[in-house]
């Protein structure tokens, strides 16, 4: 199979073929058009021309030419080879290798607490990362050598480089080539790599040099605003040293939902980059990072004006970590899961504008010890208010574990604080192992069938038994009813409906004989089948 290199040379000379084509074809257009309509010559009189000259002027440099001279030599080639694999995993691999779910088969893989499926371009957004393999290239069990192709930049003279984790992750060897290496087939320099950290997706990777190196100014990522002015430098399709510009297009954007994009608050930019730009450097009008390039949105593998870059100040607090002494980020956590975007009907029915609601326990962590419980709605921390889940998660993954803080929550409607000593979000959540439970018979009519569009059974004792929580099992969802409308599932056990309990068919039947239109209707449902995602709670007004 050809290397990366020798298929987009092949490519080139094919456009370089067309091209001569298409001039020939111009050429001997332009001799037919030289003769009389009978082929007869017709004479070229060109006494009266004029030769033109080059105009001897200089234009001063603009702030994006300064930008690139000034910040071009900090910003490195990152190739990486991946050996063959006697054995790998035979899915459905993305743009970098990274065995993703069959679409067709949404239960296959890990959909974390409160994963939702995207749509359309963004369903499997990370298909579109632009470091690493093109697709006919990724690395595996065939017996071939796989290359990869990313960006990165020097923050130390000493040689120490960022990038991002997906560039390197699979690679069994690492190469950095400086702008000032001659441009031969060599690979480059050998990287060695310090730390990595998957959920922000960055790492920092390390070249021996008997001389400092030019380096690369961090600056604040909190203080870009929408509309700045930004230029992006890297090696997309193997051209090094690319330099494109374009403004911050807009700030603080997730793209990944659930669990897996809790770290990941991206700046948006037009400014175009390509497969090759990932882990290169997203500069302000001074010529500081204020933004690592990651991710793309795509509809052909290439530049459509929108772009993700990892914020600065984020990078700044994972690069200090990774090459601290143990060469990994530790984040605090209380040990809680919880839903982001709730529907209004929840927040009117639980009764808060703010917060965060408790959807996971887990279980021995420091949530459970200082006894907060599924259904609190965390309120504040050490006395500020905690606006959604995103706050929180942010307050809490930047407190050390050890740390104590002072935990503000809602409990029925009434306020109360407990004291909650930060974990380690690595330990806490060490194991989330879970088994599937048994869901048995019940023949009885639903009461729900007409008002909701639900058919429920009990669960069978068994099942009950491993389950957290009693409920009652979704046996059928009518197509288009307000159950269907809310994203119920055949399969999910109803805990709680309105913060009514439904353990049982006739506690079931008695809250739902209560419903009347209008009313805001709040489902609290587990998924037995994926019992680590803990509590959903789903809801809207029903009409």
């Amino acid at each position: 199979m050809k290397s990366l290199f020798e298929r987009l040379r092949s490519r080139r000379l094919a456009s370089v073929f067309v091209l001569l084509a298409t001039l020939s074809a111009a050429m001997v257009a332009g001799s037919f058009a030289a003769h009389g309509v009978r082929g007869q010559e017709k004479q070229n009189n060109s006494a009266d021309a004029t030769p033109l000259n080059v105009v001897n002027s200089s234009v001063p440099p603009n702030e994006f030419v300064k930008i690139a001279q000034k910040v071009g030599p900090a910003v490195v080639n990152i190739n990486t080879q991946t050996l063959p694999k006697q054995a790998g995993n035979k899915g459905r691999r993305n743009f970098h290798g990274r065995v993703q779910p069959n679409p067709q088969n949404p239960g296959d893989g890990d959909q974390g607490e409160d994963q939702q499926q995207g749509q359309g371009n963004f369903q499997d957004f990370f298909n579109r990362f632009f470091g690493g393999q093109m697709p006919d290239q990724e690395g595996g069990d065939d017996g071939q050598v796989r290359e990869s192709l990313g960006s990165g930049f020097i923050v130390d003279p000493k040689g120490y480089i960022i990038t991002n984790y997906h560039v390197i992750e699979k690679a069994d060897k690492i190469y950095v080539k400086l702008s000032t290496d001659p441009d031969t087939q060599d690979l480059g320099r050998p990287a060695t790599i310090i730390g990595t950290d998957k959920a922000t997706d960055l790492a920092v990777i390390k070249i021996d040099t008997s001389v400092p190196l030019p380096t690369v100014k961090l600056g604040n990522s909190d203080t870009a605003q929408v509309g700045d002015w930004v230029e992006a430098i890297g090696s997309p399709f193997t051209l090094s040293q690319t330099v494109t510009a374009g403004i911050i297009s807009a700030k603080n954007r997730t793209i990944e939902p659930g669990a897996g994009g809790q770290f990941q608050h991206f700046i948006q930019t037009d400014a175009a980059i390509n497969p090759g730009n990932s882990g290169g450097p997203l500069l302000n009008m001074n010529g500081e990072v204020v933004g690592v390039n990651t991710a793309i949105f795509t509809q052909s593998n290439g530049y459509q004006g929108i772009g993700f870059a990892m914020p600065s100040n984020t990078v700044v607090e994972v690069y200090n970590d990774l090459i601290g002494a143990g060469h990994k980020v530790t984040r605090g956590s209380i040990g809680i899961k919880f839903n982001q975007g709730l529907s209004g009907a929840v927040n009117r029915v639980y009764g808060f504008n703010n917060g965060v609601l408790v959807q996971q326990i887990q279980p021995g962590g420091p949530a459970e010890k200082a006894g907060i419980m599924v259904g609190d709605i965390i309120t504040a921390v050490d006395g500020r208010a905690i606006k959604d889940g995103d706050d929180l998660v942010s307050e809490i993954t930047s407190r050390r574990p050890g740390s104590a803080i002072r935990l503000g929550y809602l409990r029925d409607g009434k306020q109360a604080d407990a004291t909650v000593t930060i974990g380690d979000l690595e330990k806490v959540f060490a194991d989330q192992g879970g088994q599937q439970a048994e869901l048995g018979p019940d023949n009885r009519g639903d009461a729900g069938e007409a008002k909701l569009g639900l058919v429920v059974r009990e669960v069978s004792p068994s099942a009950a038994a491993k389950l957290q929580h009693p409920g009652v099992v979704i046996q059928s969802v009518r197509s288009g009813s307000f159950a269907d409308l809310q994203g119920l599932e055949p399969g999910w056990v109803i805990l709680r409906i309105d913060k009514q309990p439904t353990g049982t068919k006739d506690q079931y039947d008695a809250v739902v004989g209560k419903l009347k239109t209008g009313d805001d209707v709040v489902f609290e449902v587990v998924d037995p089948r994926h019992p680590g995602n803990g509590i959903n709670y789903l809801g809207g007004k029903l009409e």
